[in-house]
């Protein structure tokens, strides 16, 4: 039997301690990260306690009659303690669907968490998910990641990228300049798609100022000292996030990206990781694929992680 609690501030230190030992969390999941943009969401995140101890948490947020996994994060799911088993699990959401039900909820959507992320295998979530809730996989979208400890050889293309960043003496370095990185970012959805950042300035700031170990900016600067490209990093220990990438005009007829990148994969700037991952390439729910985008990610070596939504009617 499973104690279910909706969380609230007051549980927010027992929140983080379970986020820093769970077999398969993330600092994404830590409130400091999570409450950054709490006032674009009502937050239904759950916990659940076995025999008084917390045992499993689940990030999520209510629209109607509608449970989200949090729609402020990229990927989520349970959070499950290192212990919980698979027949724990499948417990578990019998029990939340009749906790669910008698909330008024009618529907689950639910983002698995790719298993690059995970410290211990940890999928008895999507047993349970086809088990118990007969979900249905209603998005599924593509990343690239190389396994760094097998890393495929740059493409062609790449390397010829980088011959020329080398020529044209670009220099590659750890940076705090949060703000030209943002206005490149910007400056490059606006032209390509006419969006802004997911994350605005003050909140990037907010954020590394809250995990300046684990979010990095890395830059790369002309012979003039002008940042031309760069990449703001989320390090969750075993994985290196590229959450974004940058690059002004100049930096692309430099080979700017391909220097960054052979910095960051081919000479050991993280190394306890165990992948790095570019991101997803996809638009639409999944269904546009960006053939450019995908090509360069590739080309660096990367190769196909999958990033799944299931949803079950309760």
């Amino acid at each position: 039997m499973f104690e279910i609690k909706l969380y609230n501030p007051s549980l927010e230190n027992e929140w983080n301690r379970f986020v820093a030992n769970g077999k398969n969390a993330t600092f994404l999941f830590d409130r400091r990260y999570m409450d950054y943009h709490h006032d674009r969401f009502t937050d239904s995140s759950l916990m659940f306690y076995r025999k008084g101890t917390l045992f499993a948490l689940l990030p999520a947020n209510r629209v109607d009659d509608v449970l989200y996994s949090h729609q402020g994060l990229t990927y989520g799911g349970l959070l499950m303690n290192k212990k919980a088993s698979a027949e724990n699990i499948v417990e578990l959401y019998k029990e939340l669907n009749d906790w669910l039900s008698a909330q008024g909820i009618v529907k689950v959507v639910y983002k698995a968490m790719p298993w690059i992320y995970h410290r211990l295998p940890a999928q008895e979530d999507l047993y349970a998910l086809t088990e118990v809730c007969h979900a249905e996989l209603t998005t599924r979208e593509i990343s690239s990641t190389i396994i760094l400890n097998n890393r495929i050889k740059f493409a062609e293309s790449r390397k010829s990228g980088l011959r020329k960043a080398l020529r044209s003496n670009l220099r590659f370095a750890k940076s705090d300049d949060l703000e030209s990185f943002w206005n490149m970012l910007n400056n490059n959805l606006m032209t390509r798609h006419g969006v802004h950042p997911v994350h605005s300035l003050a909140e990037l700031q907010l954020l590394k100022s809250r995990f300046p170990d684990k979010i990095t900016l890395y830059l790369i600067y002309n012979i003039k000292g002008r940042p031309i490209a760069g990449t703001l990093i989320f390090d969750t220990g075993q994985v290196i996030h590229t959450q974004y990438i940058a690059s002004t005009d100049e930096g692309k007829a430099e080979g700017a990206l391909d220097l960054l990148f052979d910095k960051l994969i081919n000479n050991n700037v993280y190394p306890s990781a165990l992948y790095f991952d570019f991101g997803k390439s996809t638009e639409n729910g999944g269904h546009y694929l960006n053939n450019n985008l995908i090509f360069q990610k590739e080309g660096f070596g990367g190769r196909g992680v999958c990033y799944d939504t299931y949803t079950w009617k309760v």
